[in-house]
């Protein structure tokens, strides 16, 4: 599992946890969708480029493994699961602390750099809920991730989020029906809550209560693992 590194953005904070949602310092706005450069022609591999089927994970500190070690983030226990398995594939960290939907799509052709990408994980959305974004602009954001994985025969595994409360209920609806609209246009593998048995269960968390500590992150592993194995199966019988 290797972790590609990029310029620190700042960390947001998210979770529904009793209640509450919380913030730490503030992270970098996200450019708006229309600032955002078309594809870029893939680079070459570099030479330690292994070669071998890749998962690359997208998303922001959930996925970058905030307060964790970077062997304890769910990218590497994914990478376990597949290895222990017997799967010849390499699971990408592309994790950033405090994007937004549009923060993700801004650094897609980054993260896609590598050769022989098979499979994306986007788990984005958490912090455009946590900043009230409009619900919108993170559907478009997320729908052109979509669209561009897709069109360069990349297999897509959504992962739904949940807004904060505090923004009331006819948010949190819409928000939640983004990822199943998004889901059920573009036909791609959904888990509709990652955070599923670890949100707000305070032993599952981190002090903040908002990160899932080490066993938090492990049933985290298991739900995207439910879902991602299947793609895996799929893709090499392809």
């Amino acid at each position: 599992m290797r972790m590609i590194r990029f310029p620190a953005l700042g960390v947001a904070l998210f979770a529904i946890a009793g209640g509450a949602c919380s913030r730490s310092a503030p992270d970098a706005g996200p450019a708006p969708a229309a600032q955002v450069a078309a594809p870029a022609p893939l680079p070459a591999a570099s030479p330690g480029d292994s070669g071998r089927p890749k998962i690359v994970a997208l998303g922001d500190s959930l996925t970058a493994g905030y307060g964790l070690l970077e062997m304890q983030a769910y990218p590497a226990l994914l990478q376990k699961k597949l290895d222990d398995d017997g799967y010849g594939w390499e699971v990408v960290n592309a994790g950033v602390s405090g994007d937004t939907s549009a923060a993700g799509l801004q650094r897609l052709d980054w993260a896609l750099q590598e050769q022989n990408v098979r499979v994306l994980i986007i788990e984005l959305g958490a912090n455009d809920g946590l900043r009230g974004l409009p619900v919108d602009q993170m559907k478009k954001n997320l729908a052109a991730i979509i669209e561009r994985a897709q069109t360069g025969g990349i297999a897509v595994l959504l992962a739904g989020m949940e807004a904060p409360p505090n923004y009331g209920p006819e948010y949190a609806a819409s928000f939640r029906q983004v990822f199943r609209d998004l889901a059920r246009q573009y036909k791609v593998i959904f888990v509709p809550f990652m955070l599923d048995k670890v949100a707000g269960i305070s032993t599952l968390n981190q002090g903040d209560g908002i990160h899932p500590n080490i066993e938090g992150t492990h049933i985290v592993a298991d739900t995207l693992w439910h879902a991602l194995r299947p793609m895996v199966d799929a893709a090499n019988a392809s």
